[in-house]
Protein backbone atom coordinates (compact mmCIF):
# COMPACT_ATOMS: atom_id res chain seq x y z
CA UNK A 1 0.00 0.00 0.00
CA UNK A 2 1.47 3.51 -1.36
CA UNK A 3 0.57 6.74 -1.24
CA UNK A 4 -0.01 7.18 -4.71
CA UNK A 5 -2.25 4.12 -4.97
CA UNK A 6 -4.23 5.35 -2.68
CA UNK A 7 -5.05 8.55 -4.09
CA UNK A 8 -5.24 7.00 -7.37
CA UNK A 9 -8.39 4.03 -6.55
CA UNK A 10 -9.81 7.02 -4.34
CA UNK A 11 -10.28 8.91 -7.91
CA UNK A 12 -11.22 5.56 -9.83
CA UNK A 13 -13.78 5.93 -7.31
CA UNK A 14 -14.98 9.19 -7.61
CA UNK A 15 -15.07 8.54 -11.30
CA UNK A 16 -18.09 5.90 -11.50
CA UNK A 17 -19.94 7.69 -8.53
CA UNK A 18 -22.45 10.02 -9.63
CA UNK A 19 -23.67 10.62 -6.21
CA UNK A 20 -20.54 13.32 -5.53
CA UNK A 21 -20.43 16.52 -6.57
CA UNK A 22 -17.22 18.84 -6.42
CA UNK A 23 -18.19 20.12 -2.77
CA UNK A 24 -17.63 16.18 -1.87
CA UNK A 25 -14.26 15.90 -3.60
CA UNK A 26 -12.94 18.84 -2.07
CA UNK A 27 -14.01 17.75 1.09
CA UNK A 28 -12.36 14.64 0.88
CA UNK A 29 -9.13 15.76 -0.92
CA UNK A 30 -8.59 18.10 2.08
CA UNK A 31 -9.23 14.96 4.96
CA UNK A 32 -6.62 13.11 2.76
CA UNK A 33 -4.33 16.10 3.45
CA UNK A 34 -4.85 15.96 7.11
CA UNK A 35 -4.59 11.91 7.10
CA UNK A 36 -0.51 12.11 5.25
CA UNK A 37 0.03 15.20 7.82
CA UNK A 38 -0.66 12.19 10.49
CA UNK A 39 1.28 9.34 8.77
CA UNK A 40 -1.68 7.54 7.78
CA UNK A 41 -2.51 7.28 11.39
CA UNK A 42 -5.73 4.93 12.09
CA UNK A 43 -7.61 7.36 13.44
CA UNK A 44 -7.07 11.56 13.47
CA UNK A 45 -8.75 14.59 14.78
CA UNK A 46 -9.99 17.20 12.86
CA UNK A 47 -11.24 20.75 13.10
CA UNK A 48 -13.85 21.62 11.14
CA UNK A 49 -13.21 25.58 10.64
CA UNK A 50 -9.91 24.62 9.29
CA UNK A 51 -11.75 22.10 7.30
CA UNK A 52 -14.03 24.67 5.48
CA UNK A 53 -11.54 26.57 4.59
CA UNK A 54 -9.02 24.15 2.89
CA UNK A 55 -11.89 22.56 1.02
CA UNK A 56 -13.46 26.35 0.52
CA UNK A 57 -17.32 25.56 1.71
CA UNK A 58 -18.74 28.20 3.26
CA UNK A 59 -21.46 26.73 4.90
CA UNK A 60 -21.59 24.67 7.39
CA UNK A 61 -24.90 22.85 6.47
CA UNK A 62 -22.93 22.20 3.58
CA UNK A 63 -20.05 20.85 5.58
CA UNK A 64 -22.16 18.64 7.82
CA UNK A 65 -23.96 17.51 4.76
CA UNK A 66 -21.01 16.13 2.63
CA UNK A 67 -19.27 14.89 5.42
CA UNK A 68 -22.05 12.77 6.68
CA UNK A 69 -22.55 11.77 2.55
CA UNK A 70 -19.06 10.64 2.46
CA UNK A 71 -19.44 8.33 5.73
CA UNK A 72 -22.85 6.90 4.44
CA UNK A 73 -20.83 5.74 1.01
CA UNK A 74 -17.74 4.07 2.73
CA UNK A 75 -15.38 7.01 2.00
CA UNK A 76 -15.00 7.41 5.56
CA UNK A 77 -16.27 7.02 9.07
CA UNK A 78 -17.19 10.24 10.82
CA UNK A 79 -17.25 10.24 14.87
CA UNK A 80 -18.87 13.92 15.56
CA UNK A 81 -17.73 15.77 18.71
CA UNK A 82 -20.47 17.95 20.31
CA UNK A 83 -17.79 19.41 22.50
CA UNK A 84 -16.28 22.60 21.28
CA UNK A 85 -12.85 22.20 22.49
CA UNK A 86 -12.77 18.59 20.91
CA UNK A 87 -12.48 17.91 17.13
CA UNK A 88 -14.25 15.01 15.53
CA UNK A 89 -12.33 12.33 15.09
CA UNK A 90 -11.99 10.51 11.30
CA UNK A 91 -10.85 7.09 10.08
CA UNK A 92 -10.62 7.30 6.17
CA UNK A 93 -11.32 4.05 4.43
CA UNK A 94 -8.82 2.01 2.61
CA UNK A 95 -10.08 2.03 -0.88
CA UNK A 96 -7.66 -0.22 -2.60
CA UNK A 97 -7.21 -3.49 -2.48
CA UNK A 98 -3.78 -5.04 -2.53
CA UNK A 99 -1.48 -7.96 -0.76
CA UNK A 100 0.84 -5.81 1.03
CA UNK A 101 0.56 -4.67 4.77
CA UNK A 102 -0.84 -1.38 5.67
CA UNK A 103 1.44 0.54 7.56
CA UNK A 104 1.82 3.81 9.12
CA UNK A 105 5.47 4.23 7.59
CA UNK A 106 5.27 7.52 5.53
CA UNK A 107 9.08 6.83 4.32
CA UNK A 108 8.61 3.71 3.03
CA UNK A 109 5.56 4.36 1.49
CA UNK A 110 7.22 7.10 -0.48
CA UNK A 111 9.43 5.04 -0.97
CA UNK A 112 7.36 2.48 -2.86
CA UNK A 113 6.33 5.05 -4.76
CA UNK A 114 9.59 5.91 -6.47
CA UNK A 115 9.95 2.29 -7.33
CA UNK A 116 6.60 1.16 -8.39
CA UNK A 117 5.58 3.72 -11.17
CA UNK A 118 8.18 5.39 -13.68
CA UNK A 119 8.31 1.91 -15.16
CA UNK A 120 4.87 2.34 -15.86
CA UNK A 121 6.05 5.84 -17.59
CA UNK A 122 8.56 4.09 -19.51
CA UNK A 123 5.96 1.50 -20.85
CA UNK A 124 3.57 4.36 -22.26
CA UNK A 125 6.52 5.73 -23.84
CA UNK A 126 7.72 2.86 -25.85
CA UNK A 127 4.32 2.52 -26.77
CA UNK A 128 3.48 5.26 -28.38
CA UNK A 129 7.19 6.21 -29.80
CA UNK A 130 8.59 2.60 -31.29
CA UNK A 131 12.39 1.80 -31.59
CA UNK A 132 12.19 2.53 -35.19
CA UNK A 133 10.94 5.54 -34.87
CA UNK A 134 7.79 5.44 -36.46
CA UNK A 135 4.70 7.04 -34.46
CA UNK A 136 1.61 4.82 -35.43
CA UNK A 137 -1.72 6.71 -34.55
CA UNK A 138 -3.66 3.33 -33.13
CA UNK A 139 -7.06 5.02 -33.86
CA UNK A 140 -6.15 4.95 -37.90
CA UNK A 141 -4.80 1.40 -39.24
CA UNK A 142 -2.78 1.13 -42.38
CA UNK A 143 -6.15 1.17 -44.72
CA UNK A 144 -6.87 4.88 -43.36
CA UNK A 145 -10.03 3.60 -42.12
CA UNK A 146 -10.85 5.27 -38.62
CA UNK A 147 -12.52 2.81 -36.15
CA UNK A 148 -14.42 4.44 -33.06
CA UNK A 149 -12.49 3.07 -30.08
CA UNK A 150 -13.49 0.26 -27.88
CA UNK A 151 -14.71 1.84 -24.15
CA UNK A 152 -14.64 -0.50 -21.60
CA UNK A 153 -17.58 0.97 -19.28
CA UNK A 154 -17.43 -0.89 -16.22
CA UNK A 155 -19.52 1.05 -14.53
CA UNK A 156 -22.14 -0.76 -12.32
CA UNK A 157 -25.74 0.00 -11.96
CA UNK A 158 -27.06 0.97 -8.77
CA UNK A 159 -29.78 -1.19 -7.97
CA UNK A 160 -30.49 0.31 -4.86
CA UNK A 161 -32.74 3.50 -6.20
CA UNK A 162 -36.13 2.40 -5.12
CA UNK A 163 -36.56 -0.28 -2.12
CA UNK A 164 -39.20 -3.20 -2.49
CA UNK A 165 -41.88 -1.43 -0.73
CA UNK A 166 -42.30 0.03 2.86
CA UNK A 167 -41.72 -3.58 4.66
CA UNK A 168 -38.41 -3.07 3.80
CA UNK A 169 -37.96 -0.12 4.72
CA UNK A 170 -39.56 -0.65 8.17
CA UNK A 171 -36.77 -3.76 8.63
CA UNK A 172 -33.72 -2.01 7.27
CA UNK A 173 -34.62 0.87 10.01
CA UNK A 174 -35.20 -1.93 12.61
CA UNK A 175 -31.37 -2.87 11.73
CA UNK A 176 -29.85 0.66 12.11
CA UNK A 177 -31.92 1.13 15.76
CA UNK A 178 -34.84 2.89 14.84
CA UNK A 179 -38.69 2.79 15.25
CA UNK A 180 -40.90 1.61 12.80
CA UNK A 181 -42.64 5.13 12.75
CA UNK A 182 -39.66 6.62 11.47
CA UNK A 183 -39.21 4.35 8.82
CA UNK A 184 -42.85 4.93 8.05
CA UNK A 185 -42.05 8.92 7.97
CA UNK A 186 -39.33 8.32 5.44
CA UNK A 187 -40.99 5.85 3.11
CA UNK A 188 -44.24 8.05 2.77
CA UNK A 189 -42.15 11.28 2.43
CA UNK A 190 -40.35 10.02 -0.39
CA UNK A 191 -43.08 8.03 -2.23
CA UNK A 192 -45.11 11.35 -2.05
CA UNK A 193 -41.95 12.84 -3.91
CA UNK A 194 -41.83 10.30 -6.47
CA UNK A 195 -38.39 9.05 -4.53
CA UNK A 196 -36.76 12.40 -5.72
CA UNK A 197 -34.82 14.46 -3.99
CA UNK A 198 -35.86 17.92 -2.90
CA UNK A 199 -33.67 19.29 -5.75
CA UNK A 200 -35.30 17.18 -8.40
CA UNK A 201 -33.04 14.52 -8.87
CA UNK A 202 -33.89 11.08 -8.85
CA UNK A 203 -32.90 8.96 -5.51
CA UNK A 204 -29.87 6.68 -6.57
CA UNK A 205 -29.31 5.16 -3.26
CA UNK A 206 -31.98 4.94 -0.82
CA UNK A 207 -30.44 2.98 1.69
CA UNK A 208 -27.77 5.89 2.12
CA UNK A 209 -30.31 8.15 2.05
CA UNK A 210 -32.35 6.15 5.16
CA UNK A 211 -28.86 6.81 6.94
CA UNK A 212 -29.05 10.38 6.19
CA UNK A 213 -32.26 11.03 7.43
CA UNK A 214 -31.53 8.66 10.32
CA UNK A 215 -28.47 11.25 11.53
CA UNK A 216 -30.57 14.51 10.90
CA UNK A 217 -33.40 12.95 13.22
CA UNK A 218 -30.54 12.12 15.42
CA UNK A 219 -28.89 15.82 15.59
CA UNK A 220 -33.08 16.92 15.66
CA UNK A 221 -33.62 15.24 18.85
CA UNK A 222 -30.20 16.23 20.67
CA UNK A 223 -30.96 19.83 19.93
CA UNK A 224 -34.59 19.91 20.69
CA UNK A 225 -33.63 17.94 24.35
CA UNK A 226 -31.29 21.21 24.98
CA UNK A 227 -33.62 23.30 24.00
CA UNK A 228 -36.21 22.18 26.35
CA UNK A 229 -33.85 21.74 29.32
CA UNK A 230 -32.44 25.47 28.64
CA UNK A 231 -35.97 26.45 28.42
CA UNK A 232 -36.86 25.01 31.89
CA UNK A 233 -33.83 26.50 33.14
CA UNK A 234 -34.82 29.57 32.78
CA UNK A 235 -38.23 28.83 33.63
CA UNK A 236 -37.08 27.99 37.11
CA UNK A 237 -35.59 31.14 37.38
CA UNK A 238 -38.00 33.48 36.47
CA UNK A 239 -40.19 31.90 39.47
CA UNK A 240 -41.04 34.29 42.74
CA UNK A 241 -42.53 33.45 45.94
CA UNK A 242 -45.97 34.71 46.41
CA UNK A 243 -45.58 35.30 50.21
CA UNK A 244 -43.07 38.69 50.86
CA UNK A 245 -42.14 40.44 53.89
CA UNK A 246 -42.04 44.18 53.76
CA UNK A 247 -41.31 44.61 56.69
CA UNK A 248 -38.32 43.91 57.18
CA UNK A 249 -35.69 46.38 56.66
CA UNK A 250 -33.48 47.55 53.15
Amino acid sequence: MNYIKLLNAAFEKFFFDDRLNPTHISLYMALFQEWNSSRFADGFFVNRRELMHMAKIGSKSTYHRCITDLDSWSYLSYFPSYNPYKGSKIKMSIICTTDEPVTGDYDHIMEQHAEQYYPIRDQVMYQHYPINGQVEDPHRPVSRQALVPYINNTKQININKQPKGRQAVLIFFKEKGFPADEGKKFFDHYQSNDWKTSNGNEVKDWQALAIHWMKRTELFEENHKEIKKVASHNQDNLKTTKTKDYGQPL
